[in-house]
Formats: C-alpha cells, sequence, structure tokens
C-alpha cells in the first residue's frame, strides 16, 4: 500500500491557518473519501473536513489543541490497492467546491493533495539524527527501533511515532513528557495515561512559575481562532472608521400586537416571527430612503460604494466568541422567509457550523442585546461596513398615550455609523424611520 500524508487544505477566503479541534477517527481504522477525519477551526468558522482518500489511518500527525498552517501534513494513510509508485493527479489540487474532476466532486477549497512547484522545508527528525537514521526527509524501506526503547513504535516517514491516544500526547506535552522515552504498559505496548504522570511526577517544578500569590486561582486561555480573529477585526473597526453613536427609545406595542395576530395566520403557521424578525425588516426598509448605511467607504480607491442589495449581518454568541453570519439579500426577503432565514443563521452559528463564506461580505449588522436584559450599548461597525444597530430588550414601561401614563412596551436602539459615510442627519434619519416601523408598523405600506 501507499502511504500518503493529506496537508492541512485552505478552506476558503486565504487562511493561512487553523485549529485542530478533533479527531474522528484513530489510526488503525478504516475511511472512504469524503468520510469526515478532523474538525478544525479557522478565524472564521469551525469546518469539517473530508477524507480527499479511501484507505486505512496509519497516524494522526497534529494533536486537537494544536494550530497549524496550511499546507501541513495532518495524517498519513495508507491508501488499499495504491500504486506505491504513484503520483497524484495535478488536476485534483485546482478542484473546487462542487467541481468533479477525476470522477470525485472536490468539498473544500484546495482540499486534495498538491503537486505544484511550491516547496516545504524538509521536516528535521531529531531522533533519526541521533540514531543513524537519514534526516533528509526520505522514506526507509524498513526500520529498527533502538534496543533501550522496548515500546513497540509506528513507522512514519521520517521518523518513529510511540504509541499513544491524541488526549495522551497532549497530557505528555504539558507536562513536558517526552513519550519516546517511555516503555507503553497498555495493550500491545500502548502509553497510557498513568504512563506520562508516572514520568512526570519525579518533577516537582511547576512549568511556569506563579507570577503571583493568587497565581493559583488564575487560568491562561491562547488567544486564537474565532476570538483573535474578532478582536483583532474590532480594533481595526474603532482605530479607522470614526465612530458616532445616536440612541432611541420607541414604544413597540403595536409590533407586538401585531406580532400576537400573525400567531394564528394559517400562511406563518410553524415559523417563530420574533422580535429581532421585525427589527430585521425595519431595517432593510429604512436603507431604501438613506442608502448611505448601507454602503462601505474605499479608502484605497478613494471612492464610497453604494449598494443596491442588502446582506444583513447578524452577531450570534457562540462557544467560540462571536461571530457575525449573513443573510444574503435581506432586502428581497419577506417578513417569514426573513424570520426563517434568522433562525438557521443563529442555529447554525450557536452549533459552530457557520462556514468561512456565510460571514464575509455584509453591508449592515443587526445586535440583539435584549436576548441577554440588556437595554443598550455602543455597538463597534461591522469591518468593511458603514452601520450596526443594537436592539434592545422590551419592557413593561410607563408612557405617556393622548395625555395619559399608560404601561406599554418599549426598547431602546443604538445606531453606531461611520461619520466618514453617514452624516448626522442622514442616521437620524435612518435610525428615526426604524424606529417609526417598530412603533407603527403599518407605515410600512410608505416604503
Amino acid at each position: 500500500m501507499a502511504l500518503k500524508k493529506f496537508p492541512l487544505p485552505d478552506v476558503g477566503e486565504g487562511l493561512t491557518e487553523a485549529e485542530v479541534v478533533g479527531w474522528k477517527v484513530q489510526p488503525g481504522e478504516n475511511v472512504t473519501v469524503n468520510q469526515v477525519i478532523v474538525e478544525i477551526e479557522t478565524a472564521k468558522a469551525s469546518v469539517e473536513l473530508p477524507c480527499p482518500w479511501a484507505g486505512t489511518i496509519r497516524d494522526l500527525l497534529v494533536e486537537p489543541g494544536q494550530t497549524v498552517e496550511v499546507g501541513t501534513p495532518i495524517i498519513s494513510i495508507d491508501m488499499a490497492g495504491a500504486d506505491p509508485g504513484s503520483e497524484p493527479d495535478p488536476d485534483e489540487s485546482s478542484s473546487k467546491i462542487g467541481e468533479e474532476s477525476n470522477g470525485r466532486i472536490a468539498t473544500l477549497v484546495g482540499y486534495g493533495p498538491r503537486t505544484s512547484a511550491a516547496k516545504r522545508r524538509p521536516r528535521k527528525d531529531r531522533h533519526a539524527a541521533t540514531n543513524g537514521t537519514p534526516t533528509n526527509g526520505t522514506a526507509t524501506a524498513t526500520a529498527v527501533a533502538p534496543p533501550e526503547q522496548a515500546a513497540p513504535q509506528v513507522e512514519e516517514i521520517g521518523g518513529f511515532v510511540p504509541l499513544a491516544k491524541p488526549p495522551v500526547r497532549k497530557l505528555a506535552k504539558d507536562l513536558g513528557v517526552d513519550l519516546r522515552s517511555l516503555a507503553g504498559s497498555g495493550p500491545g505496548g500502548v502509553i497510557t495515561r498513568d504512563d506520562v504522570q508516572s514520568a512526570a511526577a519525579p518533577t516537582a517544578a511547576p512549568a511556569k512559575p506563579l507570577a503571583t500569590p493568587s497565581g493559583d486561582r488564575e487560568r491562561r486561555v491562547p488567544i486564537k481562532g474565532v476570538r483573535k480573529a474578532t478582536a483583532q477585526a474590532m480594533v481595526d473597526s474603532a482605530f479607522t472608521a470614526p465612530h458616532v453613536t445616536e440612541f432611541l427609545t420607541v414604544d413597540v406595542t403595536p409590533m407586538m400586537e401585531l406580532r400576537e395576530q400573525l400567531k394564528s395566520d394559517p400562511a406563518l403557521r410553524g415559523v417563530k416571527i420574533t422580535p429581532l424578525a421585525f427589527a430585521a425588516k425595519a431595517m432593510c426598509l429604512a436603507a431604501r430612503r438613506t442608502p448611505d448605511v448601507n454602503a462601505t467607504w474605499d479608502d484605497a480607491a478613494g471612492e464610497i460604494v453604494y449598494k443596491d442589495y442588502v446582506h444583513l449581518g447578524v452577531a450570534a454568541a457562540t462557544p467560540r466568541g462571536l461571530v457575525v453570519p449573513k443573510v444574503r439579500d435581506a432586502d428581497r426577503m419577506s417578513l417569514r422567509e426573513l424570520a426563517e432565514a434568522l433562525e438557521q443563521l443563529t442555529n447554525t452559528a450557536r452549533e459552530g457550523k457557520t462556514t468561512p463564506a456565510d460571514m464575509v461580505g455584509g453591508t449592515i449588522t443587526i445586535t440583539n442585546v435584549g436576548v441577554f436584559g440588556v437595554d443598550t450599548g455602543t455597538p463597534i461597525i461591522n469591518p468593511g461596513e458603514s452601520a450596526i444597530l443594537a436592539f434592545g430588550a422590551i419592557r413593561d414601561m410607563p408612557w405617556v398615550v393622548d395625555g395619559q401614563v399608560v404601561p406599554r412596551k418599549v426598547c431602546q436602539l443604538a445606531l453606531s455609523f461611520d461619520h466618514r459615510v453617514v452624516d448626522g442627519q442622514q442616521g437620524s434619519q435612518y435610525l428615526a424611520d426604524v424606529g417609526a416601523l417598530l412603533a407603527n408598523p403599518s407605515t410600512a405600506f410608505t416604503y
């Protein structure tokens, strides 16, 4: 059988690295073409990668939690029935999503082996260097484990890998234990957690000295993935676009009454019409009268780009951090279609399944801070856009109606906009229009 290594592909948008979240397969398992083998997290989303070949898993070359660059081999596979001397078809490396090549359809951009002229620096094999084994990355037909190491080894191109499961490898890495120095006590010589912990026991000194007396009550989490990308984007936006934020308190009682009426409409049966759907619809309608909030400042070209479509971004909190997936052509959707799109989008985001392509190309954004019981805030504009609306919690509050103080459903809106693109008058007009549509949905007929 021919041994092949699957390099980490570019899953779109020119990403340069990704973190391996978890493996779906283990060494020794048989896999088929397009079977999901690993979940990775890029700076934009969590993605499941399919296997480009059929065969048997030889070794997992990257541990969960490790961040690697695009092009780095992450798994080795023995290909059943393949010619050991054959090379992958060059056409496979250029297959795009949905395109058929050599009898198969590529599911990820850049997925599959690359055979271009690009070259990688040879991998240095410290173990081989100390045992007289070639270190130039060439494969050897046979290999003999050193006498002092009794644990069974798995032969890999360029060196030896001790038998240990990914969690055990991570534990060894955290404790500073070299797996090659251990003899596994598990079945077939597999190194176990107890083996690693026993080897680490004599080392009393902590890996990192405590900086303060309270250090044992602190924990450090690496800044990476979605969190790292979001932080950089927010810093770039905050210190590039001059932000202005305006606020408006709105009596949304008519909107809530209409929502109750729509629940009994047979045409909307099974559809969850949320206040967010009303706010999103109001934003799309109001953008017709103030297109500046849906425009983009192109500093390189010295132009303001006006867009005759609304790709509505929806800020969503997920276990991996804040993401802003888009509802494409939201301005062309009915209230029902928009409600369904919003529900699907937010559910996908919370599950961590939003694709990188779904988080680019937005024109304006809404953030629903009301779901957390928050009244309002000063949202930061999403990079590449000119406005973002914060939709606050809807509360029962005293309100003056026809000279009488009565309880009403009230919420607060906050609009942040790029003052290079949107003047104060334009921003105020847009916010007032959104508020008017929520306070009296029948005014939608005038747009």
